[in-house]
């Protein structure tokens, strides 16, 4: 099914994040960065597996502009992270495009599911 497909890819978009954050220097502003960006990725997979239990058309369209707007900050977040030049851009551009991708997925899900309302 599609929706477990997803469940795995929002799922990994949040363990590539965490394992980035274990690899920026230690500072003050890193250390803050690092805490946001890793409670917007798990916030990505964690709403996105709520809004599969949707009780509810207008459920899992509230559910999913959570989704929305925490890949939306974490695309941020990663751009804030290439800005800075903590990681080579390489190490960063897979990750922002995975979160893109999902992002635009998500989107379309809520059209199609508001299409149906």
């Amino acid at each position: 099914m599609a929706y477990e497909n997803l469940k795995q890819r929002t799922k990994q978009f949040a363990l590539s994040i965490i394992r980035m954050v274990e690899n920026l220097p230690e500072t003050n502003t890193s250390k803050i960065i690092g805490n946001q960006i890793v409670r917007s990725a798990t916030s990505v997979a964690a709403n996105y597996r709520a809004g599969c239990l949707a009780k509810s058309k207008r459920d899992f369209i509230s559910k999913m502009k959570i989704v929305e707007e925490e890949c939306d900050e974490t695309i941020f977040w990663l751009e804030l992270v290439n800005d800075l030049g903590y990681f080579q851009p390489e190490k960063i551009t897979p990750i922002k495009n995975e979160g893109s991708e999902l992002f635009f997925i998500i989107v379309a899900s809520i059209k199609t599911a508001r299409k149906n309302q």
